[in-house]
């Protein structure tokens, strides 16, 4: 039996209470849906600034009426101290995922993204702190590593931020680190390497990469690839994540303030990337077989080559990711087609 197994069946006799922020958004409903699943009591915040209620629908539907039951929802800001502190209450660990996130966005508003990644994340930290959560487990993000060229990212070798984003999420782990040591809390940061699947948001100018093609390719729309195709990515399915954060929320004292890798451990450049993406959708849809990509500039603060190093996951929280990227693409593509086919409206 894997660590992860172990935990769940351990939770499963003992529910905790899990606070999962930005709860609507992709990864946190995912992680809701899970916890729900497994017995546990959760409570979620969300201003749906980038989430969406029919996540928060998706999940009450797939996690069933009677583990639905089991979740409070708050609707409000990290940037509001007073809300924060109120979620806080009673609550065992923190899964805190509420961010702006999206390289483009940060350049094209810094101060948003500040507010929410800053200013939002030290509100969580000071209510958590008070409120004496037993763990506090945050988003954190590859965009830290900068444009250190070594491969593959290694936890303590970093170079400087190439955007407002990746400037937000370091400082998030330095105010992290300094209130386990200053105030006595435990604090993990999770950098996620671009997480992929089902409720991922296909649309608007700062959709991801994944369900960006899957919605052109069926709306029968050019794919474009920023660059020539060769940068590369290592693809992490959300599935991988949640396991990461019950995990990181249920390690050993001494994993704690620390920053762990959470992906696969492969890379895929993002020409093969298309290909593996159209060809998994011909079946349904014959008409995209041999359809090309086109090709555009590179895109301003974007990193070459990412590749994570998830030696230190596997060693100090036990994390064995179960899918790859194919293995990932495989469970997620009926998802997508049946959303992509018919969006769903805020």
């Amino acid at each position: 039996m894997s660590r992860f197994q172990d935990e769940v069946a351990q939770l499963r006799l003992r529910p905790r209470t899990w606070l999962v922020t930005g709860i609507a958004g992709f990864i946190g409903s995912n992680l809701a849906e899970a916890l729900l699943r497994e017995g546990q009591h959760v409570v979620g915040l969300d201003n749906f600034a980038t989430g969406f209620r029919h996540n928060l629908d998706d999940v009450r539907e797939a996690a069933g009426e009677q583990a639905w039951a089991r979740l409070e929802f708050v609707e409000g800001d990290i940037r509001d101290l007073d809300t924060c502190r109120g979620v806080c209450e009673r609550v065992d660990f923190v899964l805190h995922q509420a961010a702006l996130g999206s390289v483009p966005r940060s350049i094209d508003d810094p101060l948003a993204t500040n507010a929410a990644n800053v200013d939002g994340f030290l509100n969580m930290l000071v209510a958590a702190r008070d409120a004496r959560v037993r763990r506090f487990v945050y988003a954190a993000s590859s965009s830290t590593y900068g444009d250190h060229p070594g491969l593959p990212k290694v936890e303590n070798r970093i170079g400087r931020p190439l955007s407002p984003y990746a400037v937000t999420k370091y400082v998030d782990e330095l105010y992290a680190s300094v209130f386990q040591r200053t105030y006595g809390m435990q604090v993990l940061g999770l950098r996620y390497f671009n997480v992929f699947g089902k409720r991922q948001d296909p649309n608007g100018a700062y959709a991801a990469v994944i369900p960006r093609w899957l919605g052109n390719l069926v709306e029968g729309e050019s794919c474009i690839i920023n660059g020539d195709g060769e940068t590369t990515r290592d693809f992490c399915y959300v599935a991988n994540v949640v396991q990461a954060n019950i995990l990181a929320a249920t390690a050993p004292d001494e994993a704690t303030d620390r920053v762990y890798n959470v992906a696969f451990g492969a890379r895929t450049s993002l020409n093969n990337l298309y290909f593996a993406l159209r060809d998994g959708l011909v079946p349904a849809l014959p008409q995209i077989a041999g359809v090309a990509p086109a090709y555009g500039d590179f895109r301003t603060g974007d990193v070459r080559h990412s590749l994570a190093d998830i030696s230190l996951a596997r060693r100090c929280l036990g994390y064995e990711p179960t899918h790859d990227l194919r293995r990932g693409l495989a469970e997620a593509l009926p998802w997508y087609l049946e959303h992509l086919a018919a969006p769903l409206a805020v």
